[in-house]
């Protein structure tokens, strides 16, 4: 059994349409991993697939994580197996408080019940690790929320439900430099070596604050290209467009 996630030869439609032509991808724990690629390359498809959005039909392939090709599992059994999917944007839930929510949410995953009082000390925990006021657990969850805010919620429950294997689509979608830098300095507090992350962005300014150890182009449902981190920075300076007829994986 092992703790990488491994994506073997995946292919994902929606409605017929084709997405992802056959995608091979490992994450290891204990590393970043970022995907990057233009807009409609199948980057949140990816996402959505390994958390099992019921929109995507997997037409063939695998996904390996503890001993369990996680594709033959329902949404539920994924995330107690230690799977979190960060969402580009995160829906409001008015009447439902931050604060009840991830106490809902952790006894959902976890294999032990906590108490109220033991999850409020928690919870203040990681608040104070994250640096976000008490107040902002009382607040209903992403209602009247900036976009940085609803980014922080993530990460607070991120933090929260300390996953083993999280996937952040597009974290960086909307955020201003200060927001920006928050929520890395806030994934960048969570990381060791029994941690891993694919990080999904279509630019390099997030990855100037969570350094990637390995970096992925997907253009056309296809990963083109991988290297380290000094791939981002050739991406920020020439772009995508050397990639779109790239037809094999280049190490």
């Amino acid at each position: 059994m092992t703790d990488e996630l491994i994506i073997k030869d995946l292919h994902v439609s929606i409605e017929g349409k084709e997405i992802l032509k056959g995608v091979n991808l490992v994450v290891k724990k204990g590393e970043v991993c970022a995907l990057m690629g233009p807009n409609g390359s199948g980057k949140s498809t990816l996402a959505y697939t390994l958390m099992g959005h019921p929109k995507y039909t997997v037409d063939k392939g695998e996904a390996w994580y503890k001993g369990k090709n996680i594709l033959e599992l329902k949404p539920d059994e994924r995330a107690k197996l230690g799977l979190f999917l960060s969402f580009q944007y995160p829906q409001e839930i008015p009447g439902v408080s931050v604060s009840n929510f991830l106490r809902t949410a952790y006894n959902a995953v976890k294999p032990t019940q906590m108490s109220v009082p033991d999850f409020i000390k928690l919870l203040k925990e990681k608040m104070k690790l994250l640096k976000i006021d008490d107040a902002f657990a009382r607040r209903y969850l992403n209602e009247g929320f900036s976009g940085g805010e609803k980014k922080r919620t993530e990460i607070l429950q991120l933090a929260v439900l300390q996953p083993e294997m999280a996937i952040l689509d597009e974290t960086d979608s909307g955020l201003d430099i200060d927001s920006l830098k928050i929520v890395a300095e806030g994934v960048n507090s969570l990381l060791n070596p029994n941690f891993g992350v694919l990080v999904i962005t279509h630019y390099q300014r997030l990855l100037n604050y969570i350094t990637p150890d390995k970096v992925h182009i997907m253009v056309r449902g296809k990963i083109v290209k991988s290297g380290g981190k000094e791939l981002a920075h050739e991406l920020e300076a020439k772009g995508y467009d050397e990639y779109l007829g790239e037809p094999e994986v280049k190490e």
